[in-house]
């Protein structure tokens, strides 16, 4: 009988997030996952220190990098310098590699939140009553502020980011494996950012999507596009998260939980076997 391929599962079921269930999303997954793969799971700090026993690292619920930078990036040396298949692989574009992306997609004129990151730049912005500060670095909302537009003057530049507060309708995040559009959700409550429902995009809302996560070019693994919709229906990038995105799979219909683990399954073993994407 061949032998399964064995896969490390980085997660830390013991992250409170808001809104969402870290442990209870990740539990289930791993589980049907044990159906094609051996599955040892393991807390993002012990990763570096086990994964050579491992045909491959997944990279799943494990908390906000920025809890355990020094390690999270002794982690990307190790899996460098060893070669070690790390899915979703470690050449992402997005929140993966910073924030840098919002300011390149600002100035490439893509469709999202308007961001600077000097006050030479604050003129490109739209105008704006308040304004979100957060921090370059950051992730799950963990220093985000809102500032009034006479506070830029006496705000701290350096490691921050400026964005005019938008007025939405409502937040939709779009997920992706492979490329492949899976499932969308989205909070009919602006104040409500975790209590979501299953959402059928348009044809311009998967072009939108698309469109971000091409530019991204991550051959394999799973992709989050959260986007806000303004008053005038227009969709904003808020976030393209390539690295660990949660994906409340307990919110979606039985059978999208079913097809999303088949896609992801199937992405696992051409991830493995160094197959292309077909």
């Amino acid at each position: 009988m061949p032998t399964r391929p064995h896969l490390l599962y980085v997660t830390d079921l013991a992250y409170q997030a808001r809104g969402r269930r870290y442990c209870d999303e990740d539990i289930a997954l791993a589980s049907r996952l044990r159906a094609d793969f051996g599955i040892a799971l393991c807390h993002p700090l012990d990763a570096a220190a086990l994964m050579d026993d491992f045909d491959a690292v997944v990279i799943r619920n494990s908390g906000p990098v920025l809890h355990h930078q020094e390690a999270y990036d002794a982690f990307r040396a190790r899996a460098a310098a060893r070669g070690t298949l790390v899915y979703n692989p470690l050449t992402g574009r997005g929140d993966m590699a910073g924030k840098q992306y919002l300011l390149d997609l600002t100035a490439a004129g893509h469709p999202v939140i308007p961001t600077a990151d000097r006050p030479e730049d604050l003129g490109r912005l739209p105008a704006s009553a308040e304004y979100a500060v957060k921090p370059r670095a950051g992730a799950d909302s963990i220093g985000l502020r809102f500032v009034p537009s006479d506070g830029l003057e006496r705000l701290a530049w350096g490691d921050v980011l400026v964005q005019p507060r938008i007025d939405f309708r409502h937040e939709v995040s779009f997920y992706y494996v492979d490329g492949a559009f899976q499932y969308a959700l989205y909070g009919p409550d602006p104040g409500r950012r975790w209590v979501l429902e299953p959402y059928e995009p348009t044809g311009a809302d998967l072009a939108f999507a698309g469109g971000f996560i091409d530019w991204n070019t991550l051959e394999h693994g799973i992709q989050r596009v959260d986007a806000c919709r303004t008053r005038d229906g227009a969709l904003l990038l808020v976030e393209l998260e390539d690295l660990n995105p949660y994906l409340s799979l307990d919110l979606v219909p039985e059978r999208t939980r079913d097809a999303f683990v088949a896609a992801l399954t199937a992405s696992l073993h051409r991830f493995l076997a160094g197959r292309p994407r077909v």
